[in-house]
């Protein structure tokens, strides 16, 4: 076997194969089995025909291609390992010539798993961000749970912004009432910006009892396709305004929050809360920085099938989004105005800075022999299984060698991560020693 490989970019080869008459023996001799299988010789067993025999009853023509087929596919795999290089999919083979029993010559393309050069990964450049409570957030904690505890009273006066109405209201277009819009003793919170724009406005002013029109205009992005755009008039009753009304801040509405006595106890805790969350932001940032460091100290190639592949994942990611709310992705196009072909543009970049974390990450833990014993692999099945013991299909997934494989891959991932983290917090433990 000959081969010469030829490199198309630095995620991309070909490798051309010319196998001799020695090769296509080897391979001949293993299709006259596969073949003789299926063939029905006269005083003998169907499967049991002498392989002499049988050559003489096959179908030239189906032997020569079972031959060339079988060569390739055994080949293959040895003209890449030959090359050093490793597929990341399925080589797309094209024969340049062929005589039977003579010479198979071929050309095999394939996305490779490109060279990687690691930058100095015990030196990265990379300062953890402190995010410190400020009163403001503080303030602003305190205001959503003072407004959790707010209680309602009605009012005989005109509705205003951060009210909350009750009102009857019926929509049409052109004179015919539309699906999904009308409602009776509906609940609504002036300034929440649950109806299109115009219509909690247009509320404003006005007093119990009062029945009035509200002429408007669904946006053009609206959700549903047979409204945007539409002009449309909204006849409301209203039929009720209710003030909130707040708690005072003192030691008594600390007491309602939880096991606080003072107004200052509540807002220590607030911040100690505030504090711990800011804390892991500040963990994954420093993550995701020191992987940014790493990557442009490197020298990475993103394969362009392992970008694609990213690439269906994040629009996997918002289409589950979008369906939780009722939308598609189509309608995230339609939200964002995008089509798909500028989404795919801008998420591009995105989805090869991931595929380039992986790769340097993947690289890391070989070249620092990081790896995951296979008991901690099991109990984390386990645990998976517990959360999905309801689902027989999630059950099934889990037998699953390659999902075994995937999850395995990840917790290495994890570990390398941290283990770049700890690798790169040297200064700033020597630092606080310092002070």
């Amino acid at each position: 076997m000959k081969v010469t490989t030829k490199k198309l970019s630095d995620t991309k080869v070909e490798v051309t194969v010319t196998l001799d008459q020695k090769d296509l023996q080897i391979a001949e001799e293993q299709a006259i089995l596969r073949l003789s299988k299926e063939i029905k010789v006269q005083g003998f067993r169907p499967g049991k025909v002498p392989a002499e025999i049988a050559k003489k009853n096959i179908n030239p023509n189906d032997l020569a291609s079972t031959t060339a087929d079988i060569a390739v596919r055994r080949t293959v795999p040895q003209a890449f390992e030959e090359a050093k290089n490793i597929p990341l999919v399925i080589p797309n083979v094209d024969i340049v010539k062929y005589v039977p029993g003579e010479t198979l010559e071929y050309k095999a393309v394939a996305d490779i798993v490109p060279e990687i050069k690691l930058g100095d990964y015990k030196n990265l450049k990379v300062k953890r961000e402190e995010f410190k409570a400020k009163p403001a957030d503080i303030d602003d904690v305190l205001a959503r749970v003072r407004n959790a505890y707010a209680e309602k009273q009605v009012v005989k006066r005109e509705a205003k912004m951060d009210d909350e109405v009750v009102i009857d209201f019926e929509g049409s277009l052109d004179g015919e009432k539309f699906e999904g819009g009308a409602a009776k003793d509906f609940k609504l919170k002036l300034g929440s910006h649950a109806f299109i724009p115009g219509f909690e406005e247009g509320i404003v002013g006005h007093e119990t009892g009062d029945r009035f029109d509200l002429e408007l205009t669904f946006p053009k992005d609206y959700h549903a396709e047979k409204l945007a755009g539409k002009k449309t008039v909204f006849n409301v009753l209203l039929k009720q305004v209710n003030e909130f009304v707040l708690p005072e801040l003192n030691d008594e509405f600390a007491k309602k929050c939880g096991p606080f006595k003072t107004l200052e106890e509540l807002k220590l805790d607030i911040e100690n809360n505030l504090t711990e969350q800011n804390k892991v932001k500040s963990d994954e940032k420093f993550k995701d920085d020191l992987v940014n460091e790493l990557i442009k100290k490197s020298k990475i190639s993103a394969p362009e099938i392992l970008v694609e592949d990213q690439i269906r994942f994040i629009k996997q990611d918002i289409e589950a989004n979008a369906n939780a709310q009722g939308l598609n992705f189509e309608d995230y196009l339609k939200q964002t105005g995008q089509t798909e072909e500028d989404w795919k543009k801008q998420i591009k970049e995105l989805a090869e800075t991931r595929v380039k974390a992986s790769l340097a990450l993947q690289m890391l833990a070989r070249e620092e022999k990081i790896d995951v014993d296979n008991e901690i692999v099991d109990a984390k099945l386990n645990e998976l299984r517990e959360v999905y013991k309801k689902s027989k299909e999630a059950l099934a997934s889990l037998k699953d060698n390659n999902v075994r494989q995937d999850i395995k891959n990840r917790m290495v991932i994890e570990k390398t991560l941290n283990f770049l983290v700890k690798l790169n917090s040297k200064d700033e433990a020597d630092d606080k020693k310092a002070k």
